[in-house]
């Protein structure tokens, strides 16, 4: 047995560590088309990659920036924050992870909203940001999508929520759900005085997010290749045992079977928006 042990765990005594001077984020390799980019050209491209075009996962801010005018947002209840309302606790308590969320993003939950320009024309926001738990949704972010909902019908200004997330929170348990009633609700009161709702869909849009307001607008956009669903491909192959179309689930694969209405390169985002904007009228 220790014979074995020595085959299975080698000590490669002539081994010798290659020291690299490249410095570390200089790069960065395309998760489609495996071209290795220059992170700072990636940057000023928005965070698209200019030979495939695959569209990275950017912060709320950074979105928000790509959006809107320039200095033009006006945050609204960003201190908002759980409280744990059932004590939750696996491997540590949902207050820890919390806490390491917050600390990691600076951000007090995976929901940024508040009011914008686009153009000269005044929006409502809420835009979620998957670095936060993955973007998933709890009474806060349920919270802030209701609120911008309410600011466009006080105001009467169009609504554009912008979702990325894996689905609702766990640790808010019911809770975390009745969001989807909530936020469903103030889409209602938004189409009932005709105040315009756009729904942008990006990668990923999943779970009680996808079940509710996000598929609600009156326009459903989207970028290119985003996973739309509210279970993941490979739950539904093993519930159904069939294979999937190519494509299943894909932003395109839902444009052309009438899921959702239009598909947006990013760095035509704020031009398409304050077209929808114009169209929709005041």
């Amino acid at each position: 047995m220790g014979w074995f042990h020595q085959v299975k765990n080698p000590k490669l005594k002539n081994a010798k560590k290659v020291l690299s001077n490249t410095p570390v984020g200089l790069w960065k390799k395309c998760n489609q088309c495996h071209e290795i980019l220059q992170a700072d050209k990636l940057e000023e491209n928005l965070s698209v990659c200019p030979l495939c075009h695959y569209h990275y996962r950017i912060s709320a801010y950074e979105r928000i920036a790509v959006m809107t005018d320039e200095n033009s947002f006006e945050e609204i209840s960003p201190d908002l924050i759980s409280n744990d309302p059932l004590q939750f606790k696996d491997k540590i308590t949902y207050i820890q992870r919390l806490q390491t969320a917050v600390k990691g993003t600076g951000l007090k939950d995976s929901t940024v909203c508040g009011t914008a320009l686009i153009e000269g024309k005044p929006v409502a926001l809420a835009v979620m940001d998957f670095r936060f738990m993955g973007g998933s949704m709890g009474v806060v972010t349920g919270e802030k999508i209701a609120l911008a909902m309410d600011i466009g019908y006080e105001k009467r200004i169009p609504v554009i929520v912008v979702s990325c997330s894996g689905g609702a929170r766990m640790q808010e348990g019911i809770l975390s759900l009745m969001q989807m009633a909530k936020t469903s609700a103030s889409r209602s009161r938004l189409k009932s005085v005709g105040v315009p709702y756009i729904s942008l869909l990006t990668d990923p849009t999943t779970g009680g997010c996808a079940a509710s307001f996000a598929m609600l607008g009156d326009l459903n956009i989207s970028e290119p290749k985003a996973l739309i669903g509210f279970a993941g491909p490979r739950v539904i192959e093993q519930s159904i045992r069939q294979t999937l179309p190519e494509g299943f689930q894909r932003s395109e694969f839902l444009k052309e079977h009438g899921f959702i209405d239009r598909i947006i390169h990013r760095k035509d985002l704020k031009k398409e928006l304050s077209f929808f904007i114009k169209m929709f009228g005041p």
